[in-house]
């Protein structure tokens, strides 16, 4: 089984496709983070610092990542978000500002030339990805907005951006006929319902898998593009 773990900015996606991995057996997938991409595709800049058209770069490489690991797992995967998320995120952003970080930005201002440029071939991009989406996952595993925005300088987005992926990656599965199951709750009781809901393997004690999971979330590189880009060096 294709298993796409979807849910916008801080809704727990890697916690809980980590764990669901550990306890099922089922391996798992993902692309790295733009901020991890940053250092070899844009070195010395900061995911703020980004343009439209660089973050639409940075959008098609977590894309083909994306895509090249999930074709080397032919007897199924979880992955940790999925194709739709880079489509999502950049569709958002003709919204609410391609740095949306302040609530006060108000949707529906001005548009610019070069919004609508942004807009037409992030949209083009979309037909892309939510044509892969369709033929790559099984079903997806929707994490609610349950929780505050991480504040933590690695999700440069508001609530209000939370709030409008999360509805946009809804109404696109439901367009595209992409099967899903909204699961909230703590780690655990996700894990119980996902196991209930596609009838997956145990593999491993419950506790144990959560425990796998948060010790591994706890070892993750969490330094900022430029200190990266000076590792690197």
């Amino acid at each position: 089984m294709r298993i796409a773990v979807s849910g916008t900015y801080s809704t727990g996606k890697t916690t809980t496709s980590i764990a669901l991995a550990e306890l099922t057996g089922i391996p798992r997938t993902h692309a790295k983070t733009m901020r991890e991409i940053l250092p070899e595709a844009l070195p010395g800049k900061r995911l703020e610092d980004c343009t439209g058209p660089e973050l639409f770069q940075l959008g098609m490489r977590r894309y083909a990542e994306r895509a090249v690991h999930e074709s080397h797992l032919a007897d199924g995967f979880i992955s940790d978000g999925s194709s739709i998320h880079e489509w999502v995120y950049g569709k958002v952003r003709v919204l609410v500002g391609i740095h949306p970080t302040d609530d006060g930005a108000v949707p529906g201002g001005p548009v610019t030339t070069e919004q609508r440029l942004f807009e037409e071939v992030i949209d083009n991009m979309g037909a892309v990805v939510k044509q892969h989406a369709k033929r790559a996952y099984d079903v997806f595993l929707h994490l609610p907005v349950e929780f505050p925005l991480v504040a933590d300088g690695h999700r440069p987005v508001s609530e209000r951006f939370r709030r409008l992926s999360d509805e946009l990656l809804l109404s696109t599965l439901e367009e595209y006929g992409i099967p899903y199951h909204i699961v909230g709750g703590t780690i655990a009781q996700r894990l119980r319902r996902a196991v209930e809901l596609l009838d997956l393997p145990v593999r491993v004690d419950l506790d144990e898998a959560v425990a796998r999971a948060y010790a591994e979330m706890a070892a993750l590189d969490t330094s900022s593009e430029t200190d990266r880009a000076v590792a690197r060096s």
